[in-house]
Parts: structure tokens; sequence; C-alpha cells
């Protein structure tokens, strides 16, 4: 199961809550060790605009349209 946590301060320390659906589902315990993988999501705004395209963006648009169809 994959949720998405806001991490807050605990005294010197950061927690995240983990949702009642989760320990419920995954059976989680008081003292138990579990093991998180953490993702940020990524920052792609220094990127925009930055590539070169053969295409305008408004050619690209038309092709993906023409796809639907």
């Amino acid at each position: 199961m994959e949720v998405e946590v806001i991490v807050k301060k605990w005294g010197n320390s950061l927690a995240a809550i983990l949702p009642k659906e989760l320990v419920e589902k995954e059976h989680i315990k008081v003292n138990q060790k579990v093991r998180l993988l953490v993702v940020k999501p990524a920052d792609l705004s220094d990127i925009f605009g930055s590539l070169k395209l053969k295409k305008s963006a408004q050619q690209l648009k038309d092709l993906a349209r023409a796809g639907w169809e």
C-alpha cells in the first residue's frame, strides 16, 4: 500500500504519521520495526522550456490528438 504523508517536527526529530488504514491493513504494532521507502516529488521547473524540439508545441499537440481519432 502506498500513502503520502507530511513530515512534521517532533521535538528535535521529524515524524511521519501513518494513516490508520495503513496501520490496520499492514498490521503494524507499537515498537515494531518497519522499512520506509522515501521518494520526494521531482521538481522539473528548472528544465521546463529548455528542451529544443524539431516540432513546435502546436505540432506535437496535433500529433497527439490525431492518435486519439
